[in-house]
């Protein structure tokens, strides 16, 4: 980065007219404050209802007349948030957690004007959404860079309405990049950080560059008060790009999948491996039938390239290939004995995923499985995402052998907690034969719950 002085000029990109620092936020400032919007949402939230004593005693009930309450009632939410226009068309780009499940939402723009929006698509995994306001004249919008290229030390500019304070600007730098697992471990991450100020009420608003593109989505805060405390987190504009496109045309994300585990190469492993050490994504395990499989990737390889990117880590790796259209042939370069080897692999239909790994639990457990129900999850007082439900199990078949039984629920797998039906097939996929795994399992008879060793095929 160049500094002419003493007018406080800045070239931040080759070939682009310098930025003068001592105006830049007021430009960038007036020309996204247009395009930023407040949120406001209406949901619904279900509450245990509280009990008086004696209120479940039937005596008390028969003499002195008192209702039984119900057990539980829902009651009415509001929340805050930021989002911004991303066309003329009135597409808003915000965050999932802003917006997901609401059963309204409302739209203030800054000259005043109320939309009611209509959800248009979300993804948890990143936390993005996109929803909608419609009218006969085109609104502003914000203008997108490349956050590939954004620097550490760089500075910025963020816009929202924390706490509901409208039309909110505040700037810093971008403190860090590549922040990873913050949040979920096995999500989609890969933040920025900045010290721009940021609180409750900026979620799904930009983090601008001193040119006034778009280079983040602020999303969350790390604090132990609850408000800001110099470290923000913004979701990277090639990423928002590349979901919000998505959302737009299809409503969803579907994402690419090759069938592979992957954990960060490390010297110690680089050492048991008796080879140098590199940066880059070990290769745990490859799922029978994958794409990665019919490719030629094996167990122990090390990503070290993805279409022409250094591969640093496997979050890294997760990122590119979930980003790679379905059915594209991409090219990697692993390293196999310390020998580099560039492979191409076709990016595999999750709908092809979800047929060879149902397959992979059928032929290691002798069982299928299925999501919670609603009403499974309040008997058992779980979260329908947390475990799964055994609904067919074969009578010699690992699972049986270790006495498990139609309607028994799985929770952990080898201390690792479940999670979606999707989630518990991609472990199972990944196991080795003749492994021997511990399952903790309720037992839908009784209650209880326990731990069971299992042999798998």
């Amino acid at each position: 980065m160049s500094v002419a002085l003493p007018g406080l000029t800045f070239g931040a990109e080759r070939g682009k007219s310098p930025v003068e620092l001592s105006t830049a936020i007021i430009q960038v400032a007036k020309k996204n404050i247009p395009s930023v919007v407040h949120i406001e949402v209406t949901g619904q939230q279900e509450m245990a209802t509280p009990s008086l004593p004696f209120n479940d005693d039937p005596l008390f009930r028969r003499f002195f007349g008192a209702p039984q309450s119900p057990r539980k009632f829902k009651r009415e939410t509001k929340g805050l948030g930021t989002g911004m226009i991303i066309d003329s068309q009135g597409h808003i780009l915000t965050n999932y957690h802003v917006v997901g499940g609401a059963n309204k939402i409302d739209v203030l723009l800054s000259n005043g004007n109320t939309f009611q929006a209509k959800l248009i698509g979300t993804d948890p995994k990143t936390d993005l959404a996109v929803i909608r306001i419609t009218a006969k004249e085109q609104f502003p919008s914000v203008a997108f860079g490349d956050s590939d290229k954004v620097e550490v030390g760089e500075w910025v500019v963020a816009i929202g309405h924390p706490r509901g304070l409208d039309q909110t600007v505040t700037q810093g730098i971008i403190s860090a990049k590549h922040r990873r697992g913050i949040t979920d471990p096995t999500g989609y991450q890969d933040f920025l950080q900045t010290d721009a100020a940021i609180n409750p009420g900026n979620s799904g608003g930009p983090l601008l560059n001193l040119r006034g593109d778009v280079i983040g989505v602020n999303t969350i805060i790390v604090s132990g008060s609850g408000g800001f405390e110099g470290i923000g987190l913004a979701i990277p504009s090639n990423i928002a790009q590349h979901v919000a496109k998505l959302l737009i045309s299809q409503g969803k994300v579907e994402r690419g999948w090759l069938g592979i585990s992957a954990q960060d190469m490390t010297p110690v492993m680089a050492k048991n491996l008796a080879i140098e050490f590199k940066k880059g994504a070990l290769i745990g395990d490859v799922v029978k039938g994958s794409p990665a499989e019919k490719a030629g990737i094996r167990k122990n390889d090390i990503v070290i390239a993805f279409q022409g990117k250094d591969i640093t880590d496997a979050a890294m790796l997760r990122n590119e290939i979930s980003m790679s259209p379905i059915g594209k042939d991409v090219r990697m370069a692993t390293l196999r004995a310390g020998k580099r080897q560039d492979i191409v692999v076709r990016i595999g239909d999750p709908k092809d995923a979800a047929r060879v790994l149902s397959a992979s639990v059928r032929e290691r457990l002798g069982a299928e499985v299925r999501q919670l129900t609603q009403k499974e999850a309040e008997k058992y007082r779980m979260n329908v995402n947390d475990c799964v439900v055994i609904t067919s199990v074969e009578q010699k078949g690992p699972l049986a052998k270790a006495g498990f039984e139609v309607g028994d629920v799985i929770l952990e797998v080898n201390g690792q907690a479940v999670g979606s039906a999707d989630s518990f097939v991609q472990l199972v996929a990944l196991l080795r034969p003749n492994q021997r795994i511990t399952l903790l399992a309720l037992d839908h008879s009784t209650g209880n719950t326990g731990y069971v060793t299992v042999t798998v095929r």
